[in-house]
């Protein structure tokens, strides 16, 4: 199979998922500025189902230009109640300031998405939106990638977007879905996962499934993927993951598994200074080194 033919297999695997054809609804809830950046308080229609509360910031003074765009997926943490708040109120596990502030500071504009489940969107729990969706052939994360996806769509349509120029990040939960969405979407140009590489192999091996919430599992993903073989859908874009060698969520065996294999892919299609992997001396959290990283990162990338 070439690269397409497996990004539909891919997708194929997240099960029964909206239509993508149909126009999204954009209302403008608010616009806020403070002495950082100018906000967008914003209500998405991504998926038909449920209207999808969204943050869009962008640098103070920008108005009139096509920025270069970052679509920011938040963690999960078990904290249902913040979601995007991640963005603009950063989190325990994250380093300060907050990305909304560093973002916008070198220039970038910025959208986070509510997740189903998450921010104004966690009027349920996760446990029950699995099962409610298991049952209709939906898959829980299946349906936060395509709202994702679809956010992307909405980025694509704004006259202040680059739509040449979208990377993606994230942390933990939000950092496999920089890889998810970089794996499927040729439209994201560059992507930086934190603490998000997790190996599915390794989890299984070191029996940290549990550590994971529902939202990771989808059914028979390990029939036709390894965490590395959708890692490589990103090749030859650059790819920026930094981990702490104490992360249980993480483990290192699956990390030094899935190294060798993607600086290999990297060299033969011959980009081998796009693929980073960063280990830093801590657990399951963004430190003062990695945020040097993944700003330096930032700035080659702009």
């Amino acid at each position: 199979m070439n690269k397409q033919e497996l990004r539909n297999r891919l997708y194929s695997l997240l099960g029964e998922l909206p239509a993508r054809e149909t126009q999204i609804q954009i209302s403008v809830i608010a616009v806020e500025e403070n002495e950082h950046y100018k906000l967008e308080k914003l209500l998405l229609d991504l998926n038909g189902l449920e209207l999808v509360p969204a943050y869009f910031l962008k640098p103070l003074h920008s108005d009139n230009k096509k920025l270069p765009t970052i679509l920011f997926n938040h963690s999960h943490g078990g904290k249902f109640h913040l979601g995007k708040e991640e963005l603009t109120s950063g989190n325990s596990y994250l380093y300060t300031p907050a990305f909304g502030i560093e973002l916008t500071k070198m220039g970038y504009a910025v959208l986070c998405i509510d997740a189903w489940g998450f921010g104004e969107r966690s009027t349920r729990t996760e446990s029950s939106l699995f099962k409610e969706m298991l049952w209709k052939g939906q898959v829980l994360w299946g349906m936060r990638v395509f709202d994702s996806i679809r956010a992307l769509d909405y980025l694509q349509t704004r006259s202040d977007v680059d739509g040449e120029r979208i990377g993606t990040m994230g942390m933990s939960m939000g950092g496999i879905m920089t890889w998810w969405l970089a794996a499927l979407d040729t439209r994201i140009k560059w992507c930086v996962d934190v603490c998000g590489l997790a190996d599915f192999q390794a989890l299984i091996e070191t029996d940290s499934l549990d550590k994971h919430g529902f939202y990771f599992y989808v059914p028979r993903l390990l029939k036709y993927f390894s965490t590395a073989e959708i890692n490589s859908l990103i090749a030859p874009r650059p790819h920026l993951s930094v981990a702490g060698i104490h992360d249980k969520l993480i483990p290192v065996s699956g990390l030094e598994r899935i190294e060798p294999i993607l600086k290999q892919i990297y060299e033969n299609e011959g980009k081998p200074q796009n693929w980073s992997l960063k280990m830093f001396d801590c657990g399951h959290e963004e430190n003062k080194e990695m945020r040097e990283e993944i700003v330096r990162f930032l700035k080659r990338n702009f």
